[in-house]
C-alpha cells in the first residue's frame, strides 16, 4: 500500500469552525480549498455597486467574509498572517469539481443530518475514489451520515471532531463509521498527532463522543449543584478554575464564550439518545437555564449570559447573574479557607488531597463533585471507550483540564475516591473493584520511563500506545536524575544528552536556576554530548526573578545586584561558548530572561504556541541578561551598506522598546528573537523535548566544535545614537511615551549604538555586556522603575508611569 500524504484539503462550510480548521491546516503548510454556499440575495453594498448574483465577488461573498472575520479574530486562528495565502476560497456550485484534486475532504456545515447528507451526495459525484472524507460533528451519529453512499465512500469515511478554537484546543476525536477501514483510522490518528499537533483519540460512535459526554456532564452536574449548595456563579468559577488546573474561564465564563445554546443543544442530544445513562436526570435543564434560553442570555454572542459587560461613567464593569432572581448585580469576590491552604502547593496534582479534606463549603463542593465525576466516568467504560486513558486525554486536550478524572482519582487515592462515591449514595462500575482485586492499586503506573494504565479486558496494566515519539519528564525525573537543587532538576535523556528542567515558581530564573544551568553545562562537557534546556510546565519561563532584583534595589545593595546581573550574563555566554551543543525548548510564555536564554542556545526548538519577547521595558529596565547585547549583535549580522544599517538597528531597537511578544513560534522569527535557517518550530508540544534531544544529538554527531568568541560586532556609535535620541524626543513630545519611558529608551539606545563612539567600530561582546549591565543598574536606582517592578509583582500587569 502506498504511503498516504496530505498535500491539499477541501473544507466545506466556512463558519467559525470551518474557517478555524482551514487556518490550522494552513498553519502546518497544507494547501486548503475553503467552500461555502452562494448568497440568495444581494446586500446593500452590492446593490450600490450594480453587481448581480452572477458576479464572482457576490457568489464568494459568504466564504470570503467568514474567512476575513476569522483571520481578524482574537486570539488569532493562524500562526502567521502570511500563512493565509495557503487558503483558496470558492463556492459549492462553481468550485465543487476542484474536490477531485484534494487528498482529504472535510464537511463542516450546520449540525443537521439532512443537510450533511445532501452535501455528501453532491461531494460523492466529484470525489476521487480513495480520498479521505470526514465530518466535523460534535454529536450526530456517524452511522447515519454514510447511509446510502458507495462502498469506497463508506470505507474512507469517518467523523473527525476538532474542538473550537481549532488552533488552540488539542483534542482531535476520530469516530469510525460502520464500514470505516482500520487503515484510515490509523492514518488519521497518526496524522492528528504528528502533523496537526493534536491529541488524537479514537472514540466510539456514541452520543457526544468522549470529550463532550464527560465535559457536558461536568457542567450540567454543576448547574444542578449550584442551587442545592447555594453557591454564586463567582464562587463556582473560583472553585473550578486554575486552583484545580482548569482554564481561568472556569465554568460559567466558559459557557458564556461557547454559548449557552450550544451547550443546551449537546445536553439535549445526550438526554434524548442516552436513555440508559444512570445520571440521565442531570442532562435535563434546570429551570434557570430554561429561563436564560427564553430570555436570550446566551453569553458573548448575545452580549449577556452568566456575566454581562457594561460601561458606566466611562468605566468597564462586569456584572454577574444572580441565579435566584436572574437579575444582574455587581460581581462579588469569592474566598474560601480551603483554597488558602493550597496557596503554598505549586503542583496542582498535589492539591486534590487538601481540597477534599476541606472543612468549609469548598471542601463539601469538591467531595460532592469529584464523587459524581468519578462514578460517572467509571460507568462510561466500556460504553464510550474501552480505554480509561482516552477519557483523561479527551478532557485535558478538549477542555483544557491539567489532569483527567482518573488521574485526579489516583491523586487522592482509589480507595478514598470510592469512599466519597459511597458517601454520595452513588454506585461505581464493577471493573474498578476488579482492578483492585487484580492487584492494581491505581489506574496508572510508570515503568522504565513509560506510562501504563489498567486495561479492563486483560485486567492488567498495559503500556499506553503512541508514547515512543515523546519524552515524558514526569516519568523519568526520579530514575534519571543526575543533579538537583531548589531551582532545577538535571535528567539524563539517554544517547549522551542531558536535560536541564526548571522547577522554580512559574519557572522564573534566579540564582539557583542559573547555578543549575552552569552545573548542567559542566556535567555535559565532562561526561555527555549535548544539553537541552526544557520543561513541560504550563510555560517555559516568565523570565528573571524580578522579586529578587526588587529587594536588592530597594535595599540599595548595588554590588550584589551588579554581581547577580553579571552572573546572568556570564551564564548566557557560558551556554553560547560551551564545547557541547545547547538546545533551548521554549513553549507558552517565554519572556524576558527566558527569551535571552533561548537566544544564547546553539539552536531553539520552539513549540508553535510560544509567546516570546524581551518585555523588560514593562518593569522599567532594559534586557540585562545579555539580551540588549544580543539584539545589537544580530542587527550587526544583518547590516548591509548605506542607510539600511540604521533602519535594521532601529527595527531591533523597537522590538525591545515596544516590548513586542510573538503570538506564535513563527512570529518570533519576525521579531529577530528566533533565527531563520537555524531555529525550528514543532507543532506538537508533546514531541518537543524528544525533537530537541534529536537536534542536540545531531549537532554532536556532526562534529560540534566550540564557537570562537566574537570580536566583530559592528556598532554605529553617535550616528545611531543621534537618530534614537531624536526619535525618543519626538515620541515624548507627542505624548506617545512618558518621561520615564524616554529615559529607559535612551539607555537602551546608548547600549545598542555601542555608546557615543565617533564612528562605526567593531567591538567584542563583553564591551556591549558591560554597557548593558551599567544601564540596567542605573535604571534600578530610579524610583519609577521600582514602582513598575512593585506593580508587576503585585498585579502581574505593567504600570505606565
Amino acid at each position: 500500500m502506498s504511503k498516504r500524504r496530505i498535500k491539499k484539503v477541501a473544507i466545506v462550510g466556512s463558519g467559525i469552525m470551518g474557517s478555524g480548521i482551514a487556518c490550522h491546516f494552513a498553519n502546518i503548510g497544507v494547501e486548503v480549498l475553503l467552500l461555502d454556499i452562494i448568497p440568495r440575495e444581494l446586500n446593500a453594498k452590492e446593490k450600490a455597486k450594480g453587481l448581480t448574483l452572477e458576479d464572482k465577488v457576490v457568489r464568494n461573498r459568504l466564504v470570503n467574509d467568514a474567512l476575513t472575520a476569522s483571520l481578524k479574530s482574537k486570539p488569532s486562528p493562524i500562526y502567521h498572517q502570511k500563512f493565509a495565502s495557503r487558503i483558496t476560497t470558492g463556492n459549492i456550485e462553481d468550485d465543487i469539481t476542484k474536490v477531485a484534486d484534494v487528498d482529504w475532504i472535510m464537511e463542516v456545515v450546520v449540525e443537521r443530518l439532512d443537510i450533511k447528507k445532501q452535501v455528501f451526495e453532491t461531494l460523492e459525484k466529484h470525489r476521487t475514489p480513495g480520498t479521505l472524507i470526514t465530518s466535523n460533528t460534535s454529536g450526530i451519529p456517524i452511522k447515519f451520515m454514510s447511509e446510502g453512499r458507495s462502498e469506497d465512500f463508506q470505507k474512507h469515511f469517518c467523523g473527525t471532531h476538532f474542538f473550537n478554537p481549532a488552533r488552540y484546543l488539542k483534542l482531535f476525536e476520530i469516530i469510525p463509521g460502520p464500514k470505516t477501514d482500520a487503515a484510515v483510522l490509523n492514518f488519521l490518528n497518526g496524522y492528528g498527532e504528528q502533523f496537526l499537533g493534536k491529541t488524537s483519540v479514537v472514540a466510539k460512535d456514541t452520543p457526544a463522543f468522549i470529550g463532550n459526554r464527560i465535559g457536558i456532564f461536568s457542567i450540567m452536574s454543576l448547574f444542578h449543584a449550584v442551587k442545592d449548595m447555594a453557591l454564586t456563579i463567582e464562587e463556582v468559577d473560583k472553585l473550578t478554575g486554575p486552583v484545580i488546573g482548569r482554564p481561568k474561564s472556569a465554568t460559567f465564563r466558559t459557557v458564556d464564550v461557547v454559548g449557552l445554546d450550544t451547550l443546551v443543544h449537546v445536553a439535549n442530544g445526550i438526554a434524548d439518545n442516552c436513555k440508559n445513562d444512570e445520571r440521565l436526570e442531570l442532562f435535563k435543564l434546570p429551570d434557570f437555564i430554561d429561563t436564560m434560553m427564553k430570555n436570550n442570555l446566551l453569553g458573548s454572542k448575545s452580549g449577556q449570559g452568566f456575566y454581562k459587560k457594561q460601561v458606566s461613567n466611562g468605566k468597564k464593569e462586569i456584572l454577574s447573574l444572580d441565579l435566584n432572581s436572574l437579575e444582574y448585580r455587581a460581581s462579588k469576590k469569592a474566598k474560601f479557607a480551603t483554597l488558602e491552604l493550597t496557596k503554598p502547593i505549586d503542583k496542582v496534582i498535589d492539591r486534590f488531597k487538601v481540597l477534599i479534606a476541606g472543612k468549609d463549603k469548598a471542601g463539601t463542593f469538591y467531595r460532592k463533585t469529584f464523587a459524581a465525576l468519578f462514578a460517572y466516568v467509571s460507568h462510561r467504560i466500556p460504553e464510550i471507550s474501552d480505554d480509561l486513558y482516552k477519557i483523561d486525554d479527551a478532557m485535558k486536550a478538549g477542555f483544557g483540564w491539567e489532569h483527567g478524572p482518573f488521574q485526579i482519582w489516583d491523586a487522592i487515592g482509589v480507595d478514598k475516591g470510592l469512599e466519597l462515591i459511597k458517601e454520595e449514595n452513588l454506585e461505581v462500575a464493577s471493573w474498578v473493584s476488579d482492578m483492585l482485586t487484580s492487584g492494581s492499586a491505581s489506574f496508572y503506573t510508570v515503568n522504565n520511563g513509560a506510562s501504563y494504565c489498567y486495561d479492563i479486558k486483560t485486567k492488567t496494566q498495559v503500556k499506553i500506545p503512541g508514547q515512543d515519539a515523546f519524552i515524558i519528564l514526569d516519568n523519568i525525573r526520579t530514575s534519571n536524575e543526575v543533579f538537583k537543587n531548589s531551582g532545577v532538576v538535571i535528567e539524563d535523556l539517554g544517547d549522551g544528552i542531558l536535560n536541564c528542567e526548571f522547577q522554580s515558581k512559574m519557572n522564573t530564573i534566579g540564582g539557583d536556576v542559573l547555578a543549575g544551568i552552569n552545573k548542567a553545562v559542566d556535567l555535559a562537557e565532562k561526561n555527555y554530548e549535548g544539553l537541552v534546556i526544557g520543561n513541560q510546565g504550563a510555560n517555559f519561563s516568565v523570565g528573571a526573578n524580578i522579586g529578587m532584583i526588587f529587594m536588592m534595589a530597594v535595599e540599595q545593595e548595588y554590588d550584589e545586584l551588579n554581581a547577580a546581573i553579571k552572573y546572568f550574563q556570564d551564564t548566557m555566554m557560558r551556554m553560547r561558548y560551551s564545547s557541547i551543543p545547547t538546545v533551548s525548548a521554549p513553549h507558552g510564555m517565554s519572556l524576558g530572561g527566558a527569551c535571552e536564554l533561548s537566544m544564547h542556545a546553539d539552536k531553539v526548538v520552539a513549540a508553535a504556541e510560544t509567546y516570546m519577547g524581551l518585555v523588560e521595558f514593562g518593569v522599567g529596565v532594559i534586557p540585562g541578561g545579555a539580551g540588549s547585547k544580543e539584539m545589537a549583535l544580530r542587527a550587526s549580522d544583518t547590516f548591509r551598506k548605506g542607510d539600511v544599517e540604521l533602519n535594521t538597528l532601529q527595527e531591533y531597537f523597537l522590538t525591545i522598546g515596544m516590548a513586542k511578544v510573538s503570538t506564535s513560534g513563527y512570529e518570533a522569527f519576525d521579531l529577530g528573537v528566533l533565527q531563520k535557517g537555524k531555529d525550528i518550530v514543532v507543532v506538537n508540544k508533546d514531541r518537543q523535548i524528544a525533537v530537541a534531544k534529536q537536534q542536540a544529538k545531531l549537532m554532536a554527531d556532526m562534529g560540534y566544535t566550540q564557537p570562537v568568541k566574537r570580536t566583530d560586532v559592528k556598532v554605529l556609535g553617535k550616528q545611531a545614537l543621534g537618530m534614537f535620541l531624536v526619535g525618543t524626543d519626538a515620541m515624548e513630545d507627542s505624548n506617545y511615551i512618558s518621561a520615564h519611558d524616554k529615559k529607559i529608551a535612551n539607555k537602551l539606545a546608548y547600549v545598542m549604538a555601542g555608546g557615543d563612539l565617533s564612528e562605526p567600530t567593531l567591538v567584542n561582546e563583553q564591551y556591549l555586556l558591560d554597557l548593558e549591565r551599567e544601564a540596567f543598574l542605573s535604571l534600578c536606582t530610579e524610583r519609577k522603575t521600582l514602582e513598575r517592578i512593585q506593580h508587576m509583582l503585585k498585579t502581574g500587569k505593567p504600570l505606565r508611569n
